[in-house]
């Protein structure tokens, strides 16, 4: 986002929601608490500032993307304008419009940082001006220039196989048994030449919070607002000298283009301003859904609930049995249950419930955390 989307997403919040701005696991900026006489003046606010390019693809815009691509050492130089070329090529076709609001497109600059995320179509960018297209079990290498409209024609070839299968899937993995995505085949009728490839590595692994140094000797930040969610007043402070913040999966916000004491700077004022600014803080790697009040599904007000801790588990505390926007790979699940409590357990590799005692709420999340799978 640029400065100015900031400001009015701040604005946004303070005029129409409820004060606050919500981040996803996807990246995404919420907005809560609409009145129903506010639905005009928002879409023209967020029209004005290039936030609602395209009323009729706002749904299926959905695309995960490396968050420090360019602003370290690592990956490779092409993911920002992946991501450019492909949000204009959803915009630009009336059928991308059939996709779900599930369907999720992944661009990863190589690091394999966001290839874990469970994209139903994932770019991996790769040495030598190439790039890897993943849907489901295939894999094809294609050139990098041609990463945008593989992942379009890879879409479309989803829709074709889906309307096939009948069974009304949103997603790759939805899709029944005898009914894989044909992208060699959707890969040929685009004209885009592709060749076999191995399955990319992927794992998702979050930044840690603080300073990063950039190659061209400016530093980025990142911070993140405890348990992804940010008031207004402080969604100001996060505007940048190069006019660009970017949101994360990790519901993070990476902010670049500082010299060094200014960044330094600018951490101290973020954390006076409530943002978890280190790997240090006990929020650090601790999530929760919207819970109570904002989601009427939920049995418990999770984020009040939610105790800050430390481990090398990722923990999510979820309103209820759908664990909306929880983590991939190993984290502790901490479930609301209708009885009132909650439930423990370690998820991924190796799952196990833990016990948890009378009044042990918190003694059971630290003992998953620390644990591992």
């Amino acid at each position: 986002m640029t400065n100015h989307q900031v400001h009015a997403l701040a604005t946004a919040a303070e005029r129409y929601g409820d004060g606050h701005l919500g981040i996803t696991s996807r990246g995404n900026a919420e907005l809560r608490g609409i009145g129903e006489a506010c639905g005009t003046g928002l879409a023209e606010l967020l029209r004005h500032t290039a936030l609602l390019p395209s009323e009729q693809h706002e749904r299926i815009r959905n695309i995960v993307a490396t968050p420090l691509a360019g602003l370290d050492d690592r990956g490779h130089g092409h993911t920002p304008a992946w991501v450019r070329a492909l949000d204009a090529l959803l915009c630009g076709q009336d059928w991308t419009a059939a996709l779900s609001g599930r369907f999720l497109f992944v661009l990863d600059d190589g690091r394999g940082d966001v290839a874990g995320l469970g994209g139903d179509v994932t770019l991996l960018a790769q040495a030598g001006d190439t790039a890897l297209v993943r849907v489901g079990p295939s894999t094809l290498r294609v050139a990098a220039g041609d990463a945008p409209r593989a992942a379009l024609a890879a879409a479309r070839a989803f829709l074709d196989t889906a309307a096939a299968a009948g069974n009304g899937a949103w997603r790759v993995r939805e899709l029944p048994p005898g009914h894989p995505v044909d992208l060699a085949g959707a890969l040929a009728l685009a004209g885009i030449p592709a060749t076999p490839a191995a399955p990319p590595d992927a794992h998702s692994a979050a930044p840690a919070p603080g300073i990063v140094a950039s190659p061209d000797g400016t530093y980025a930040l990142i911070v993140a607002p405890v348990l992804g969610r940010v008031g207004a007043p402080a969604l100001h402070a996060l505007a940048g000298p190069r006019d660009e913040v970017r949101i994360t999966p990790w519901r993070q916000f990476v902010i670049p283009g500082f010299d060094e004491r200014a960044a330094h700077e600018r951490l101290r004022e973020l954390e006076d301003a409530g943002f978890v600014t280190g790997p240090g803080s006990p929020w650090t790697g601790v999530g929760a859904c919207t819970g109570r009040p904002g989601c009427a599904k939920a049995l418990a007000d999770v984020r009040r609930d939610a105790l800050p801790g430390r481990g090398p588990l990722p923990v999510y505390w979820s309103g209820c049995e759908r664990r909306c926007g929880h983590p991939h790979g190993d984290w502790v699940d901490v479930t609301a249950t209708p009885d009132g409590h909650y439930t423990v357990a370690v998820r991924g590799a190796r799952e196990r419930h833990v016990p948890v005692a009378e009044d042990g709420l918190a003694a059971a999340v630290a003992t998953a955390r620390s644990a591992g799978p």
